[in-house]
């Protein structure tokens, strides 16, 4: 069977023109993939594996690149044919039919004016030449095998219908729709849940088994590789610096780039036994030491009975016919110094929780004290005023930066807006935001695009820090960003807690950061905290069947401990929107030890 690989990467070399002259994407990668085996091309952002799979389905060159040396066998039929030189109607033909393609945003890949039948019918009736009839029934079989329910229904409704997971499980449809051969997965599942992360990896994994397609995966995620790979392929600035089975590349690191990757991956249990959130610790990296962040027992934010709704409009007059329920009746207190972080999947209302404390969204009912004074009460200017103890680093640091202003300028406006400092005080106060964020002072003239997404993260903390705040809403405030500057935010993050005192409300998906970050967790679903308790109790005894679920599905960067399809069991998850008249029963506790406590008022799961 393994006479030979299905498509060989030789000598691939990759440019793109820009008004500096040519910029090299991909500079001299070789590699095989061969007929049924997953290969997981890894590196961080800019290292050159998108542009290698782009190059095989020849469509770099619609993004302005172009193949500059090396070639792109193909086998066809037992002969090879170099893709490279293929002209358009070839490659039209191998497109789709033989090589199928997940790309990375599922939004972006769909048409919004297609239906998903029209979509997903397109290369059945064009590549395998189906009549209308027969093409909609295959349809209608592939979203059932990607496990999409109501599948006859699905066909009529458009993308923008659909949620995020469900949309990226018709792109997987649409890719396997005339079996192909090879399948590029391109980051298929990074802006994606645990939970729908899981199913997703199962599914591509049970359809490879069945089908015998290659697959060719690429990600920044180690846990993802561990839990798919058959062989590995490790890229960095462009070139491929490591190559092995997965089981030798996670046991064995040759190479330092490898060896650091691995090393910034957090996985999930490594906090056992310790009291406190620690530092990872990075490769060739120098590392303040920090002592142990304990914290205090002082409470700090005091959120009781918190209920935010969104109206839901219709009819010819617009009115309020049924309300979103995203933040249901949640208590918790925050303590100075410490970490409390919400969990859950996307649409669970941890977002939303963190919005309506800061009084971005306006909650309908609850209280909110901060130091004791109840937030919800003040005026407009005594809420600007109270915002300065209280700052948020919003999920995309380039939609929540100014691109037309330098950083210099974005880092200073927090402390002009307050009057905190005058003139040269200013600059001087913004060069040592840089230095605590560890952005070189050379950055300050420079603007939001002139940055990778790791600094402008650490830019949006230096102007949450401008303030002196005493409490910072991070809200997925890594979950966009490679290992490795993950690690480095983070680690920034638990010094400056340790040097200054702050408190933060960590919001994320990530079971595995949340564990290394947090004193406290709470776990939230459809609007409800259904457990919350110290860190280690919370991971190390998850009491609601919602928490055990979600610990179940994380990926963990091993390869031996891979997850199967069995072990997967979650229910689909109900709808938030409840007609007006719906009152929903107040959340109740039990507390199953000190300080746990775990909702027993039915939450829906």
């Amino acid at each position: 069977m393994l006479d030979q690989p299905i498509a060989s990467i030789r000598g691939l070399r990759v440019e793109f023109e820009t008004k500096d002259g040519p910029v090299v994407g991909v500079e001299d990668v070789s590699f095989d993939i061969n007929p049924g085996e997953t290969v997981c091309v890894v590196g961080e952002s800019g290292s050159g594996k998108s542009v290698s799979s782009l190059s095989l389905m020849r469509l770099v060159e619609f993004g302005g690149g172009t193949i500059a040396g090396g070639q792109l066998l193909f086998d066809r039929d037992g002969s090879q044919q170099d893709l490279a030189k293929g002209d358009a109607g070839l490659m039209r033909h191998i497109r789709g039919n033989e090589i199928g393609m997940i790309f990375q945003e599922p939004m972006t890949a769909l048409n919004p004016v297609f239906t998903v039948g029209r979509q997903l019918t397109e290369g059945l009736r064009l590549h395998k030449g189906l009549d209308k009839a027969a093409a909609e029934a295959r349809a209608i079989e592939l979203l059932k095998e990607v496990r999409i329910p109501e599948a006859e229904r699905r066909m009529k409704q458009y993308p923008h219908e659909l949620s995020g997971g469900m949309r990226q499980r018709v792109v997987i449809a649409m890719a396997m729709a005339c079996e192909p051969r090879l399948l590029i997965a391109d980051e298929p599942t990074t802006a994606l849940d645990v939970t729908i992360q899981a199913e997703i990896l199962a599914l591509m994994d049970r359809l490879k088994r069945e089908t015998g397609t290659a697959v060719m995966f690429i990600t920044h995620d180690m846990a993802v590789v561990a839990q798919m790979a058959d062989r590995v392929v490790v890229m960095y600035r462009g070139n491929k610096v490591e190559e092995g089975p997965v089981t030798e590349i996670f046991a064995n690191p040759q190479h330092d780039y490898t060896k650091a990757l691995l090393a910034a991956v957090p996985r999930l249990g490594e906090m056992r036994g310790k009291p406190f959130p620690e530092p990872m610790k990075l490769l060739g990296q120098e590392q303040t030491e920090i002592p142990p962040i304990a914290g205090t027992n002082e409470v700090l934010l005091n959120v009781e009975n918190l209920v935010t709704r969104f109206p839901v409009k219709g009819g010819l007059l617009r009115r309020t016919v049924s309300n979103v329920h995203a933040v249901e009746d949640v208590s918790f207190k925050v303590f100075k110094g410490q970490t409390l972080s919400l969990v859950g999947e996307s649409g669970c209302g941890k977002s939303t929780c963190g919005r309506s404390i800061l009084r971005l969204v306006e909650p309908l009912s609850g209280k909110v004290e901060f130091e004791g004074r109840n937030i919800l009460g003040l005026s407009p200017d005594a809420m600007h005023k109270q915002r300065q103890d209280m700052q948020m680093i919003f999920q995309d640091p380039f939609a929540s930066l100014n691109p037309q202003m330098v950083l210099q300028d974005q880092v200073a406006e927090p402390m002009k807006n307050y009057g905190l400092a005058s003139g040269s005080e200013v600059m001087d106060r913004v060069a040592n935001l840089f230095d605590r964020v560890q952005l070189p002072r050379s950055f300050m003239r420079r603007y939001p695009h002139e940055m990778s997404g790791g600094q402008r993260q650490r830019i949006a903390i230096a102007r949450a820090l401008a303030l002196n705040p005493k409490l910072i809403v991070a809200d997925e405030a890594v979950s966009a960003l490679d290992v490795s500057v993950q690690a480095q935010v983070l680690n920034l993050m638990m010094e400056l807690q340790s040097d200054l005192g702050l408190s933060f409300l960590f919001i994320s998906h990530d079971m595995a950061v949340v564990e290394r970050v947090s004193h406290q967790v709470g776990v939230m679903y459809l609007g409800r905290l259904v457990e919350i308790g110290p860190r280690e109790r919370v991971f190390e005894n998850p009491a609601h069947a919602y928490t055990q679920a979600l610990m179940q599905a994380v990926p963990i960067a091993d390869p031996t401990q891979r997850k199967s399809e069995r072990d997967l069991n979650f229910k689909p998850i109900p709808s938030p929107i409840h007609p007006l008249s719906y009152e929903p029963d107040p959340s109740e506790y039990i507390e199953v030890e000190p300080g746990h406590f775990v909702l027993t008022t039915d939450s829906g799961y």
